[in-house]
């Protein structure tokens, strides 16, 4: 697997579960101020994800999108659920997929009306790309509930906005209708992702919709006939193929470069960077300083490997006791600390590797802990350092 998860994002509870039904062993996350996630693995340990339920609308999508970039660092960002089809060609069931996301409400109002200030954010032509080869294929249609009924995949724009439209001739209607007539569906989280994905690096971001409604009237009708339900199966079974092919090229190397990621995750070894831990200080971060900078280790932090991996497993105990680290976690990564403290005393030749092999199984267990994957990094990089 890529060391790097697949943040999705879902704004109903049947969305969260249509998700949810397709990870193996989840296990919760709960981020410092509340939010809770669920991390777990798609099947055959292709992918690792992180799923969290966002709530509806724009606003809520973006302040908890980005807090989930900044907790894991994820390689991309899906959002993935049900909305209205706006044009005639899409059925009931099918998969929008969004090249384009616009905020529609955005406009000024003026004596002789409403004029529009259009504001749309692109799908980044790597993600579109990899959509668009995994709908051309269709391999991803033998994993759909029911194979005998076959969704078709769309590539278009998507408008969202702050209501659910359930009309073709309100003013919402007329709005959409004028102003972003290319739009294939209208739904009201998308703007919202896309804009937290866009101010961290420009983070991939894909907004996936299976169609439950035409938004015409209708949609007291569809619900009835749980579209709801059959349409975000359909999204959510192309979500988990999209992140699956995400996760082969990351770890491949194929992917986007890990710079373009933004969050808590260490950079890769041999990367220069400042932490803040416990009290210390960072005292230069900065793109350009001018004068003279003197820089040198922290006389606080341990400088022998034997007292950097007793450090390092008094703060893993530590973190499990504030509930920040689950039993099974703490259980494997204690596990991997007695290899490496065996290694460590160990005379053979081979000691080294075996070493940096416990502690790097040990990095992949605990990253998604910041200040434990910071520390950690130190204790790596004086592993690489033995004689």
């Amino acid at each position: 697997m890529s060391d790097r998860p697949i943040v999705i994002l879902t704004a109903l509870d049947l969305e969260y579960q249509a998700i949810r039904r397709k990870l193996l062993d989840p296990e919760l996350h709960r981020h410092q101020q509340g939010t809770r996630f669920e991390v777990g693995r798609l099947n055959g340990d292709r992918c690792r994800l992180a799923l969290a339920h966002v709530g509806t609308g724009n606003q809520s999508a973006a302040v908890l999108a980005e807090r989930a970039i900044a907790e894991f660092a994820p390689a991309a960002l899906l959002f993935v659920g049900v909305a209205g089809a706006l044009q005639s060609h899409i059925a009931l069931g099918d998969v929008v997929v969004a090249t384009r996301v616009y905020a529609y409400h955005g406009g000024t109002s003026e004596d002789d009306g409403l004029k529009s200030r259009p504001r749309g954010w692109d799908t980044s032509h790597a993600a579109d790309q990899l959509a668009r080869h995994i709908g051309r294929i269709g391999a991803w249609t033998r994993d759909l509930p029911d194979p005998g009924h076959v969704p078709q995949v769309h590539f278009g724009a998507i408008a969202a906005g702050e209501v659910v439209l359930n009309s073709k001739v309100s003013g919402h209607a007329r709005w959409i209708q004028q102003n972003y007539n290319d739009a294939f569906a209208v739904e009201m989280e998308g703007a919202g992702v896309a804009q937290a994905g866009h101010l961290n690096g420009a983070l991939p971001v894909v907004v996936i919709r299976g169609i439950s409604d035409r938004a015409d009237g209708t949609k007291e009708v569809t619900d009835r006939e749980r579209w709801q339900q059959r349409a975000v199966a359909n999204a959510a079974t192309f979500a988990a193929a999209l992140a699956e092919e995400i996760a082969a090229e990351d770890r491949d190397g194929g992917w986007l470069p890990k710079a373009a990621a933004r969050g808590t995750r260490m950079p890769e070894q041999g990367t220069t960077y400042n932490i803040a831990r416990d009290n210390a200080q960072v005292g230069v971060q900065a793109g350009v300083v001018h004068g003279g900078v003197r820089f040198g280790p922290d006389p606080r932090q341990p400088v022998d490997l034997e007292q950097a991996l007793a450090a390092f497993r008094a703060r893993l105990e530590r973190t499990r006791a504030d509930g920040r680290l689950d039993e099974d976690t703490y259980a494997a990564a204690e596990a991997e600390l007695t290899v490496a403290d065996e290694a460590l005393r160990s005379k053979a030749p081979e000691r080294k590797s075996r070493l940096t092999l416990a502690l790097k199984k040990l990095r992949g267990l605990i990253s998604d802990v910041g200040e434990l994957a910071a520390e950690l990094a130190a204790v790596i990089a004086l592993a690489q350092a033995l004689s």
